[in-house]
């Protein structure tokens, strides 16, 4: 039996697709991917934008302590949920380490998951990762309502609790469109 070149190829390609389910290469690949097709989110039109109407919201820091959100009134703040077992959520972690190394101390950061700390921890080291996690409480009310905690998902909010930008799904957050908004929401 003759093998022609277009059965290898067939025979290659349906070896890569099938790598993407059943091997390391699919998850490293789907991240890629994910990153790639990755875009600045859009910054919702002044009339369009909500509010945060309540900043009394009880977290956890990285070291478990109890602290409120209240703390960042007044301030430009960005809140992001994600978890370690989402995909997305992943690739989009990257970019929001970027984006904190440029602006931690003039943004308040909430990187918010609701999974346990060993696990975290873990992927953070795996993933070099170095911002601030906030654990949130399931169940307690929130500013955000229930749709706020769907991985991944970020809020950036100005000084006076204006809702500026909010993004269900992957983002890319390390670029100079959205460097240029934080600068203007800070220097406000």
């Amino acid at each position: 039996m003759k093998i022609t070149k277009k059965t290898v190829l067939n025979i290659i390609l349906f070896a890569f697709i099938l790598s993407f389910f059943v091997t390391p290469l699919g998850d490293y690949s789907k991240v890629i991917l994910n990153k790639i097709f990755s875009f600045s989110p859009s910054v919702t039109e002044e009339t369009d934008r909500n509010k945060v109407a309540d900043y009394d919201w009880r977290l956890k820091d990285e070291n478990w302590d109890i602290f409120n959100f209240e703390k960042s009134k007044g301030n430009v703040v960005f809140v992001n949920f994600w978890a370690s077992w989402v995909l997305p959520c992943e690739a989009e972690l990257q970019s929001i380490q970027k984006m904190y190394d440029q602006y931690k101390g003039k943004v308040d950061f909430y990187i918010i998951t609701n999974e346990e700390r060993e696990p975290v921890e873990a992927f953070m080291t795996e993933h070099n990762l170095t911002f601030p996690v906030t654990y949130l409480f399931i169940g307690e009310k929130m500013p955000f309502g229930e749709e706020g905690i769907k991985a991944p998902s970020s809020y950036l909010i100005d000084k006076k609790g204006n809702i500026v930008v909010h993004k269900q799904g992957i983002a890319d957050w390390d670029n100079s469109k959205i460097y240029n908004l934080l600068d203007k929401l800070i220097s406000k």
